[in-house]
């Protein structure tokens, strides 16, 4: 299955282009190392207002199945990436954030102060991702491998419940 994915870097300073964007273009070379598309790729303040039309609009687009951000998921006031995702979603999805926060944890201590919210607008998922790009690709392998199968899921797909154990929970 070939997923079409967005990359949304939510940075003040990225966005007005006094630190290059590190994140973004790291999380798209493993989309693109899965044989995956990077659909949308855009870097945007750290605005709520901003951030929450422009999640909505590529999530109701139909042109992607997943929507990754990277940034704006920590304790600094300016971090609202996890408020302007909970303001479009329709469902949240906690178990993959509650993954990347728990093999994040074994790294480093700081993954407990992570607000990251992942959910479904639609047939789409967004993901906040930490903003560094090690942190980024780091908690993007976690979730990795229940993506395809999600996003099956998601669209219905006949197939979607192929791997699924008869009679388990």
């Amino acid at each position: 299955m070939s997923l079409r994915i967005a990359v949304l870097t939510v940075s003040d300073r990225s966005s007005r282009g006094e630190r290059p964007d590190e994140s973004g273009p790291a999380l798209v070379e493993v989309i693109h190392s899965k044989g995956w598309t990077a659909a949308l790729q855009a870097i945007l303040p750290d605005d709520l207002n901003i951030l929450r039309e422009t999640l909505a609009a590529w999530a109701d687009s139909g042109g992607v199945d997943i929507i990754l951000t990277t940034g704006g998921t920590g304790f600094a006031p300016r971090d609202v990436t996890p408020e302007a995702t909970r303001g479009v979603i329709e469902r949240e999805a906690p178990g993959l954030a509650e993954a990347m926060r728990a093999a994040s944890l074994s790294k480093s201590a700081h993954a407990m102060l992570s607000r990251a919210v992942t959910g479904i607008r639609g047939k789409v998922l967004i993901i906040n991702l930490p903003g560094s790009p090690k942190g980024a690709v780091e908690n993007l392998q976690v979730v990795l491998p229940a993506l395809e199968h999600a996003v099956k899921l998601l669209h219905d797909a006949p197939d979607a419940e192929a791997g699924h154990n008869p009679g388990s929970a």
